[in-house]
């Protein structure tokens, strides 16, 4: 028996001239073949031997963690199903009682027949009709008498038989414990109850509602060919099909759906969620209820697959679902923002750092109220410095005075002056940290970019720039205070995010005169509620995002707080944002105000709000005198109708039929005393009011409290820049 070996070396020989050994065939080499035997192409065997790339377990079956999560989700099903039935027991005892006396009396009714011979009564009344026609047949006379009798011995010992049992279980029910006889009972119960039911009457209660809408894979074909997404066939075919790769199958309060359309049609998922409208008609539905979007190829999909969801009827409607932040105690703006619902009830998060946002849609439709849940999430960050501005002037913003490092209220020629002061303290604050961010070493700033380390490190918080009703802003400048404007608003959102500023625009009439088609595209996220029409939509969400599916102009009036959220080139998503009402929304405001005080981030336009710091000592001023303090923030004196005209802006309630008399007594019985009651404002002397008179009457340990503040920056000049390499020398 030879052995076998390797060849390199032989008794010291490369290539000996006589070998008696057999040596191993050698691998074949890399320039041969590539990758394994089964890869190479001249195997036919290739694609039967090939493992299939899928997982081995479901979905739910591969963590533990998803096993633990389906198995409570089991038991609260059952623990469900288990109380709704138990509620309903007396009734589904009467029901059993009802269901079961029926049942006796088919019972009895269907033994009757055996319990009376039924089946020997024919031939004795046979023999007696022959009997009757010939009484001389004594043959028939006899035969006659046999049949008879032997009925009547058939049913004695049938009767017998069944009273015996009767009695049998009566005296067995009454000499039974209590428990066993319970037993007897529901055994004879229920064998006659189910005997008693009839075709369409159900012992139990069926715990699911019917449902408001059907849907099969022919309807939806159908649906698919009436709107032209499918080709006619001719004759009797019916034509192409498309290819369900899951259901239609019924998911939570709608049908859910994914297939694939057929190919050589010239159709894609793209062309699917254009005719949403179409699709929605053929099934019977509002377009609403039809939630379609394209299946990627990250989640196993093609250009031509289309996930749909039919809703059974809105799924926007109903009461609000209230903001988690109003429970919160603190919050991160580095973690996504919590918005809002989907339509199948999931939960939408929104990221928002090195993101810029865009909100629009008609007047009274949720618009400022969904804008103030990104506003709320910065409130419970004490590293959240806020600088706000409303074109209105209304209540909605007025909150936030006790906490905005500025606040710019309303679109008169003082607010407007602020809010470009405003504005160029924020270019000069975002030019000073890049020199800063620049100037610390990599170690400290990898990416060149503001950190969480950094915003504690360095005293540098996280700048939220709300603007609400930007178009009120547009409008009453001059045409070159507009374009510098609209500059700073570009410079801002497309370089301040790298530096910690998040944008927070919106406005009523996105269109190129109100807000500039070049600060709208540079936008990361958008949301629109209502618009009146597709083109509307695309103004706010961006051009061409209705056709593919992305339309607010849908929504109806009923939708307050629903709109469409676009947060990608392709990803949108129609959501029904949390509700964070006006009250609810003044608390966070006071909760982010003393979170500041204690990491000492209290800043600006804030430390000199008169009545936060009223509330903060335990004392009170008048709601008039609070009112016009705000109103006049912008300015040392103003015209009584003027005031009155602001006052009715934020509080038409209150000061709607308010006039100059009793303006001037309310602003008297708070303590104000005018030192003049004409002041003059641009050049025009008439009756009016002094700031300084306002302030006198407010307690003076109040005004000493809240001085007002220039907001000076908290942070190193930028020619401090911190040099070297270490983070101890930054």
């Amino acid at each position: 028996m030879t052995e076998t070996l390797t060849p390199p070396v032989v008794n010291g020989h490369a290539n000996p001239q006589v070998s008696l050994l057999k040596f191993a065939p050698e691998p074949p080499g890399d320039d041969n073949h590539e990758g394994e035997a089964v890869d190479r192409p001249d195997n036919p065997l290739a694609d039967w031997l090939t493992v299939p790339d899928v997982p081995i377990l479901p979905t739910w079956a591969r963590s533990a963690a998803s096993l633990k999560a389906n198995t409570a989700a089991l038991g609260r099903l059952c623990l469900w199903h288990a109380r709704y039935h138990l509620l309903r027991a007396p009734k589904y005892a009467l029901r059993t009682a009802w269901l079961a006396t029926k049942g006796l009396w088919r019972a009895v009714r269907g033994l009757w027949p055996t319990l009376t011979a039924h089946d020997q009564t024919a031939p004795v009344k046979a023999l007696r009709a022959q009997v009757k026609a010939k009484p001389e047949d004594v043959e028939t006379a006899a035969r006659y008498a046999l049949a008879h009798r032997q009925r009547t011995i058939t049913r004695r010992w049938r009767w017998g038989a069944a009273a015996t049992a009767v009695a049998a279980t009566a005296v067995g029910w009454y000499l039974a414990p209590l428990p066993v006889q319970a037993g007897m009972v529901a055994a004879a119960a229920l064998p006659l109850a189910y005997l008693g039911r009839g075709d369409d009457v159900q012992l139990l209660d069926n715990p699911t509602p019917p449902l408001r809408i059907d849907m099969s894979a022919q309807q939806l074909n159908d649906a698919l060919r009436a709107a032209g997404l499918l080709k006619q066939g001719k004759g009797d075919d019916e034509g192409p099909r498309i290819t369900c790769v899951m259901g239609p199958v019924r998911d939570g309060n709608g049908w859910a759906v994914i297939f694939d359309l057929p190919k050589g049609g010239g159709k894609t998922a793209a062309d699917v969620l254009a005719k949403r409208t179409a699709i929605a008609a053929e099934l019977g539905v509002d377009e609403i209820q039809v939630i379609a979007a394209r299946v990627r190829a990250a989640a196993g999909g093609n250009a031509g697959r289309v996930s749909m969801w039919v809703a059974d009827d809105d799924p926007y409607l109903g009461d609000p679902n209230p903001s988690p932040l109003v429970k919160a105690e603190k919050f991160s703006v580095w973690e996504p923002i919590p918005f809002g619902q989907d339509a199948r009830g999931n939960r939408i998060t929104v990221p928002i750092m090195w993101q810029s946002l865009f909100f629009g849609g008609l007047p009274r439709r949720g618009k400022t109220f969904t804008q103030r849940l990104m506003t709320a999430a910065g409130l419970l960050d004490p590293y959240v410095r806020h600088y706000v501005a409303d074109g209105k002037g209304g209540a909605d913003w007025m909150p936030m005075k006790a906490v905005a490092h500025r606040l710019v209220m309303g679109a008169e020629d003082d607010a407007v002056e602020a809010l470009k002061a405003m504005l160029k303290e924020l270019l000069a604050e975002m030019e000073r940290r890049f020199v800063l961010l620049r100037g610390l070493p990599v170690s400290v700033c990898p990416e060149g970019k503001l950190t969480p380390a950094i915003v504690e490190k360095y005293n540098l918080p996280v700048i939220f720039v709300t603007i609400d009703e930007l178009q009120e802003y547009f409008t009453a400048m001059e045409r070159d205070d507009r374009e510098q404007v609209i500059n700073d608003l570009c410079r801002i959102a497309r370089r301040g995010p790298a530096a910690g500023f998040i944008s927070n625009f919106a406005s009523q009439r996105p269109d190129a005169d109100s807000v500039p088609t070049k600060l709208r595209e540079i936008i990361t996220l958008r949301y629109c509620t209502q618009v009146v029409d597709q083109t509307s939509s695309d103004m706010v969400l961006g051009k061409g995002k209705a056709a593919q599916g992305a339309d607010a102009s849908v929504l109806s009036e009923d939708h307050r707080g629903t709109g469409v959220l676009v947060t990608g080139p392709a990803s949108f998503v129609t959501v029904r944002a949390d509700f964070l009402p006006g009250p609810g929304f003044a608390e966070l405001c006071q909760r982010g105000r003393a979170l500041r005080i204690t990491h000492k981030q209290l800043t600006g336009d804030a430390v000199g709000d008169v009545t936060a710091a009223a509330d903060q000592a335990g004392l009170s001023i008048a709601p008039v005198l609070s009112d016009c303090l705000d109103v006049m923030r912008h300015t040392d004196r103003m015209h009584t109708a003027d005031l009155l005209d602001r006052l009715v802006n934020v509080d038409e309630d209150r000061y709607g039929d308010w006039d100059a008399e009793q303006l001037a007594a309310e602003l008297e019985a708070a303590g104000v005393d005018r030192t003049t009651k004409q002041v003059k404002v641009g050049g025009i002397n008439r009756a009016g009011y002094r700031r300084a008179d306002l302030e006198a009457a407010v307690p003076a340990e109040l005004l000493l409290a809240a001085r007002r503040v220039e907001g000076e920056p908290t942070t190193p000049p930028a020619t401090e820049t911190p040099s070297g390499d270490s983070p101890d020398s930054a």
